[in-house]
């Protein structure tokens, strides 16, 4: 993408601007951020996904009796009338099974695929909303349909209400509102509380979010790949070539059940030594970014005789680094000429026949397996 050119996307700032200016540092409104804006996915098409099982949705109401929270699937007469104000229909990674939502997706292709979520449509009748709240990451709310009003401030009590089935601040301090019509948009960084409602009938709005992973839990993924990829490592190695705990120099002990300060040493250099493989961690990392999310599947493809084209399917997650190619979950040692070749899908999410011709055999073959599995697609 290119990132110089203004884009009215971001209210005519260049994406390196943008970044430099905005980018986890302060909000930023625009105005018909796309003139005369189609949604792609309308309401009735929206309901619909929401009756899928395997689809994420939420049902929020707010009424005198407090906040209330249902989990989707929704049928058709599950679901509140639009003329009964107050509820909110939440639909999660509508990219992942819409192709228009994917394709919206591509526009913010100026942040890394690795930080880009999903894009979730809020549906929400008159004064419906979530509440005031925030986010651990950055957001991007397109108004869609109708009108929203935003109140933002940058929240520094972030205490919640209590047995709320949502996390609601608790004292909300907005320092700034505005009204979004159709086709404009919000920029919020993380933890920038926000509080939308929906004002003079119902609306729809588009959420783009991002990825932030907390440290915690990417480090048990992370070490939790790495300690299976080194099992399985183990599994092949000839035994002799496996390092055994020793202790020649053990004493007879008369606390038998305290453990041998050597044995620790040795648990922390195995450890140590496994960490001490950056490939190993940069490997993991990929697959990590690149897994699937629970409720995503693909069906199986095939591979057309004559291969002139392929496409990611709008499921697949594929990135790279240095030395791997990242794709679903998988990774792959890549280098010289297939390398640039499948670093350029990646970036493209579409190869040509310019680009096949110049593909090794088993670039190609690999290629072929991707389709079989439907991560890609061939004409």
């Amino acid at each position: 993408m290119e990132t110089t050119q203004p884009l009215p996307l971001l209210g005519g700032l260049t994406a390196q601007q943008f970044m430099r200016r905005h980018w986890q540092k302060k909000p930023l409104l625009v105005r018909q951020a796309i003139p005369g804006f189609q949604p792609p996915v309308d309401r009735d098409a929206l309901f619909a996904l929401a009756s899928q099982d395997d689809v994420e949705s939420r049902l929020i109401r707010h009424a005198a009796g407090g906040w209330k929270l249902r989990h989707g699937p929704f049928g058709k007469r599950s679901l509140p009338s639009r003329a009964q104000p107050g509820w909110t229909l939440l639909v999660q990674g509508v990219d992942l099974h819409r192709d228009a939502a994917h394709e919206l997706m591509q526009s913010f292709r100026f942040l890394p695929d690795a930080r880009l979520d999903d894009l979730m449509i809020s549906y929400a009748s008159d004064t419906g909303g979530v509440g005031a709240h925030f986010d651990s990451y950055d957001v991007f709310l397109l108004q869609a349909s109708g009108q929203r009003r935003w109140s933002i401030g940058r929240q520094r009590d972030l205490s919640l209400q209590e047995n709320v089935p949502l996390k609601i601040l608790q004292n909300f301090e907005p320092e700034t509102t505005f009204v979004l019509e159709a086709g404009d948009m919000l920029y919020l960084p993380p933890r920038y509380a926000h509080d939308g409602v929906a004002v003079g009938g119902d609306c729809m709005t588009y959420s783009i979010g991002l990825r932030a992973p907390a440290a915690a839990g990417l480090g048990a993924d992370l070490l939790a790949r790495i300690a299976e990829a080194s099992a399985d490592e183990l599994e092949d190695a000839p035994a002799h070539s496996q390092i055994h705990y020793r202790d020649p120099s053990q004493s007879a002990v008369d606390t038998p059940a305290a453990v041998p300060a050597a044995l620790q040493a040795f648990a922390r250099a195995a450890v140590q030594r496994a960490l001490r493989d950056v490939d190993a961690i940069d490997r993991a990392l990929g697959e990590s970014m690149t897994e699937p999310k629970a409720n995503v599947w693909f069906d199986a493809g095939a591979v057309p005789g004559d291969m002139q084209s392929v496409a990611l399917d709008r499921r697949t997650r594929m990135l790279y680094d240095a030395r791997h190619l990242y794709i679903n979950g998988e990774s792959f040692r890549a280098g010289g000429r297939d390398a640039t070749l499948m670093r350029r899908l990646a970036d493209r999410r579409t190869l040509g026949p310019k680009d096949l011709a110049r593909a090794s055999d088993d670039a190609l073959a690999l290629l072929g397996d991707w389709c079989e599995a439907g991560w890609l697609h061939a004409s």
